[in-house]
């Protein structure tokens, strides 16, 4: 079973519901009533004779129909393998079982408003996996012409029979109700709905769904927030809310703060009937499921991705803006350092760091040809990590953002300031193995192989790199570390078996999705194996490092959904995806700020042209 999956009575819901105008409401409109309280009766989750799990009433929970997802199965094995974070594309859906229902606002029957259901369903596929997914259903009698795309289906049975189901984040009304559920916070049956202290939520603001593609979904509202909403549902708190609200405790600005959060409590199912049973066993912790965040929307503000390839597109100097991105990151790293657990790498560790490196690349090879040639070069990198933790050698570890690239930065067009977004991690990864203690080289190495792969998109058939491009890669790069050496008092060159050993996974991993997925693109991240495993760069001549820094970060052996400007927080966005760096379980755990002194990275998404990534 794996990670994303929940065990839970599948029949079990919670029918507590909520009721809405039109458009938000005014606080006032509520005075005196939690959410819980405004519940309404009428709704399509009704509870059959003989299974209702206490009298009807305010915040009271129902057990549903039986009926209910047996009569959403066959739209939504058409519909779910069809959505972008789908994340079992190429295998056959082979059952689905309810993990929770909540009725959000009742469809009374002839009514012309819409009702809005909450599910958590698990999607079982051979060979014996189930993921848990997050739907949005909205439903009316009839779709109007403007929401004809949403459309799931229309039930043939069941309690929603006669009604037309669609994805309800497309319906203004819908999304703006999610909104004000976080902007006056409770608990609804299963789902807890939360706001930071000190905050407050606008009311009115008009709600747009983000159409790029991406791992979630995410709705703009207005030009003050972003909401993501997670799709594939894990256990435990997600790390895109744990660390940005840990960062915003250390008073670190590089990160937008959480405003409001939405949550799914695995505990409340003895009070109210809400399906969630145990917690699997890959996370003993259990904690909170993690839903969807609001953050602040930066409007204005431009990709790190987007900047880079306009600055090629017209051979203009970006080395003051990647130094700035490496001051940026160390701001980040060192805040996380203080904030939470660090560790120590031993030998333990760092062998199972570089075995699990070892693996993908075999792995790798064995479905990539063009890979084998280049396997025992490219193993040296991972051999020499082992060696060195033989040796003694030591490496710190910390929480990381798990995926950067320059698609995971956001520069501010008011002062050219950049703030980091998408904590998510390797959304196919589990959450127990996103949250593990890793060596910050990880997240270097993604970002230097981001502006590698910036440097050769212009030239994609070829793989490589203009002489003025590549040129262009080595100067950022190199800056980029200088950027953070300066912020963090490490330079991470000055470690290059480490950051040559993350940057040979990292682009390991670019060759195998690249293969699967586009092959005429194939040609970019070998250009860099070549390179890793030691032949001369194509089209480039790395400048010498600087006197007292280590190599080159070349030649060490070596909220983005995207609507425009602005548009920020999905995963699935450009610029260097990485595999899991390996566990660091065992690794001694240091209390928070305790770092010692001195010290100082495949998704199933498919992204678009503008490089892989998780």
């Amino acid at each position: 079973m794996s990670e994303g999956s929940i065990r839970a009575n599948p029949y079990s819901t919670a029918r507590t519901t909520v009721t809405a105008p039109d458009s938000p409401a005014d606080p006032a409109d509520h005075s005196g009533d939690t959410p819980d309280q405004r519940s309404a009766p009428g709704g399509y989750i009704p509870a059959e004779t003989g299974t209702s799990a206490g009298p009807p009433g305010p915040g009271r929970a129902h057990t549903t129909t039986r009926s209910l997802l047996p009569s959403l199965v066959p739209l939504l094995r058409a519909w779910l393998p069809r959505q972008r974070w789908f994340a079992g594309k190429g295998n056959p859906i082979t059952g689905f079982s309810l993990v929770s229902a909540t009725e959000i606002l009742p469809c009374t029957a002839g009514g012309a408003a819409p009702g809005l259901i909450h599910l958590l369903v698990r999607a079982q596929q051979h060979p014996g996996t189930a993921d848990c997914y997050q739907l949005l259903i909205g439903i009316r009698s009839t779709l109007p012409p403007h929401l004809a795309h949403t459309l799931i289906g229309r039930p043939a049975e069941g309690p929603l029979h006669g009604r037309t189901v669609y994805e309800a984040l497309a319906d203004p009304r819908l999304a703006g109700l999610l909104l004000e559920r976080l902007r006056v916070p409770g608990r609804l049956g299963a789902l807890r709905f939360t706001r930071a202290p000190g905050t407050a939520i606008a009311s009115g603001l008009t709600p747009r769904l983000i159409t790029a593609e991406q791992s979630n979904s995410s709705v703009v509202y207005g030009d003050a927030y972003i909401l993501k909403v997670f799709r594939r549902i894990g256990t435990g708190v997600n790390p895109d809310l744990e660390l940005p609200l840990a960062l915003a405790r250390a008073g670190c600005d590089r990160v937008p703060h959480p405003t409001a959060w939405f949550e799914a409590d695995p505990h409340v199912e003895a009070a109210a009937g809400a399906g969630l049973a145990s917690v699997p066993a890959d996370d003993p912790a259990g904690g909170p499921l993690t839903l969807g965040i609001l953050q602040p929307f930066l409007p204005g503000s431009a990709d790190g991705w987007q900047l880079a390839l306009n600055s090629l597109s017209v051979h203009a100097d970006f080395t003051g803006a990647a130094h700035a991105l490496g001051r940026a990151t160390a701001e980040v790293h060192t805040a996380l350092a203080e904030a939470l657990p660090t560790a120590v790498l031993r030998r333990p560790q760092i062998e199972i760091i570089a075995g699990g490196m070892a693996e993908r690349l075999e792995a790798a090879a064995a479905a990539v040809p063009a890979l084998r040639p280049y396997r025992e070069p490219l193993r040296a990198a991972y051999d020499e990590l082992a060696a060195l933790g033989n040796r003694g050698r030591t490496w710190h570890a910390q929480r990381i953002h798990g995926d950067l690239h320059l698609g995971q930065a956001l520069r501010s067009a008011h002062d050219g300031r950049w703030s980091l977004i998408d904590f998510e991690g390797e959304p196919a990864r589990p959450i127990s193995e996103r949250r593990r203690l890793q060596p910050v080289a990880r997240d270097i190495a993604g970002m230097l192989r981001s502006f590698d792969y910036a440097a050769r998109t212009h030239q994609p058939a070829a793989g490589g790199a203009s002489g003025w491009s590549g040129q262009w890669s080595w100067r950022n790069r190199a800056a980029y570390c200088g950027g953070y050496a300066e912020a963090a008092g490490a330079d991470p060159r000055d470690e290059p078996e480490l950051l040559r050993a993350y940057e040979t996974d990292k682009a390991v991993y670019e060759v195998l999705y690249e293969a699967r997925h586009r092959p005429d693109w194939l040609p970019v991240p070998m250009a860099a194996i070549r390179r890793l495993a030691g032949e001369p760069e194509d089209g480039a001549t790395p400048p010498e490092p600087g006197p007292g820094r280590g190599p080159d970060p070349g030649r060490s052996r070596e909220h983005r959904g995207r609507e425009g400007a602005g548009a920020q927080g999905g995963s699935g966005v450009p610029g260097g995806p990485g595999p899991a760096a390996g566990p660091s379980a065992g690794a001694p755990v240091r209390p928070p700020g305790s770092r010692p002194a001195g010290s100082r990275p495949p998704g199933t998404s498919v992204p678009d042209r503008r490089g892989p990534s998780a």
